[in-house]
């Protein structure tokens, strides 16, 4: 799979679809975040931590559409082993890993990068170019949210 702007743009609409499709899902579902949780948020600059869900499930969920599938594998080859994944202000959270501050707060460090470029198209593009083309963990974003974590959730 060649790792490009172009192929990134073929992936978009079909990763963003699934992932306003699923926010919907952990919105409606979802339980608001408790006060530390609040707190952990407005500290890291998240504009709307009071929008944020978090769901917790068994298995954090996956794209069905083969080509998003086939790049989730190049990016990430044990995807099933994912603690949580955020959708703008949806996070699903896997149940064993639920009480895990900083798995919270890694994810709203997530959120704050939705809110700071601007939404699901320019994040997405964004995070998808970078874990195509360096890897999930080299990833800029991924690793300001790691570096972040770190540094603030002790």
């Amino acid at each position: 799979m060649m790792i490009n702007r172009a192929l990134v743009k073929i992936l978009l609409p079909l990763v963003r679809s699934w992932c306003e499709e699923q926010e919907q899902v952990i919105l409606r579902d979802g339980v608001a975040l408790t006060p530390a949780q609040l707190t952990d948020a407005r500290t890291i600059g998240v504009a709307s931590p009071e929008k944020v869900r978090l769901l917790k499930v068994a298995e954090v969920p996956t794209p069905t559409n083969p080509l998003v599938v086939a790049a989730i594998r190049r990016v990430q080859t044990e995807y099933a082993v994912t603690k949580g994944l955020t959708l703008r202000y949806g996070i699903f959270i896997r149940a064993d890993c639920w009480g895990e501050r900083d798995l919270v707060f890694h994810e709203l460090v997530h959120t704050l990068q939705y809110e700071r470029m601007g939404g699901f198209r320019e994040f997405l593009h964004q995070y998808l170019y970078e874990c195509l083309s360096v890897g999930y963990p080299a990833a800029p974003l991924e690793q300001e949210a790691i570096i972040t974590t770190a540094r603030r959730c002790r």
